[in-house]
């Protein structure tokens, strides 16, 4: 099986060209075999790049888990640049399906292959039953959340996935002497206020238009980056008066300009594709997965 490896600020996975080549047999078991980081090519998970009867191509997205998720917009970045230098479709603007719909990118290109991508990711999702969220409100918005003994506040934002946005103090941005990102994270992931799972993200504001943010990301742990997550916040920064409708957000593995815009309601984000390598994923690896 060929594939492609990408990332979007750090926020890495495995593409497979099923447009030109047959859909794997058992993604959520390749998913897990090639995201190995000791035993296979190393990933935050799995994104098969396929035909769409409604878009210029499908995206179909696997964690690391093997779970499936509606969406990721860092993975998002890297369709489009694959679909455009590969030559699926060779326009500037295209349109991508993924779990929450057809979305809409706009290509920075040079030299003949792309750099940037601006994702219209559509409007965020904000009632709580379609989040999913028990937590009260529409959306919760500095809702109590006790995990573990521990009280946070969170507010919470669906872009097509469910995340939960807190801001704590410093002590959540240095790994010594806890890192509290990795101790409440998969404890956030896996509370019973969240029926399907959720993404954790734990933000620093700056000033209005800038915050530093770091993700434990469902399914597939602590990311260098979350583009999905980086728009939550974006709207989570609006929702809780902290930050304006721009803001540039830092993630571990580079930066992404979010915009939460007035006119339409929709929420756009700008950032780096990057292609690593190429390579053949052998069938004997993938069997005794």
């Amino acid at each position: 099986m060929r594939f492609t490896k990408m990332h979007g600020i750090g926020n890495d996975y495995v593409y497979v060209d099923c447009v030109r080549n047959p859909l794997p047999a058992d993604p959520p078991a390749l998913s897990r075999a090639v995201s190995d980081r000791h035993f296979g090519i190393g990933s935050d998970g799995l994104i098969l790049i396929c035909t769409s009867e409604k878009a210029d191509a499908r995206m179909r997205m696997f964690n690391a888990d093997g779970s499936e998720s509606e969406m990721c917009g860092n993975g998002l970045r890297c369709v489009a640049k694959f679909v455009y230098d590969h030559g699926i479709a060779r326009k500037p603007r295209l349109a991508i399906e993924t779990g929450r719909g057809v979305l809409g990118v706009d290509l920075d290109v040079k030299q003949d292959k792309v750099s940037r991508v601006r994702v219209n990711m559509g409007e965020p999702i904000l009632k709580s039953a379609d989040i999913p969220t028990t937590l009260p409100g529409d959306p919760p918005v500095n809702a109590p959340l006790t995990v573990a003994g521990t009280r946070v506040e969170v507010t919470c934002v669906s872009m097509g996935n469910p995340h939960a946005v807190v801001y704590p103090g410093d002590d959540y941005f240095h790994p010594e002497p806890r890192d509290l990102v990795a101790e409440l994270g998969p404890k956030i992931e896996h509370a019973r206020e969240f029926p399907r799972r959720v993404n954790a993200h734990f933000v620093k504001v700056h000033s209005p238009g800038e915050v530093t943010m770091r993700t434990w990301e469902r399914g597939s742990g602590i990311t260098l980056a979350c583009g999905t997550g980086a728009c939550a916040v974006c709207v989570a920064g609006v929702l809780t008066g902290r930050t304006g409708r721009k803001i540039l957000a830092h993630l571990p593995g580079g930066d992404l300009e979010l915009e939460w815009s007035a006119a339409d309601n929709h929420v756009y984000m700008a950032g780096p594709a990057t292609e690593v390598f190429t390579g053949e994923w052998p069938e004997s690896v993938k069997s005794e997965k």
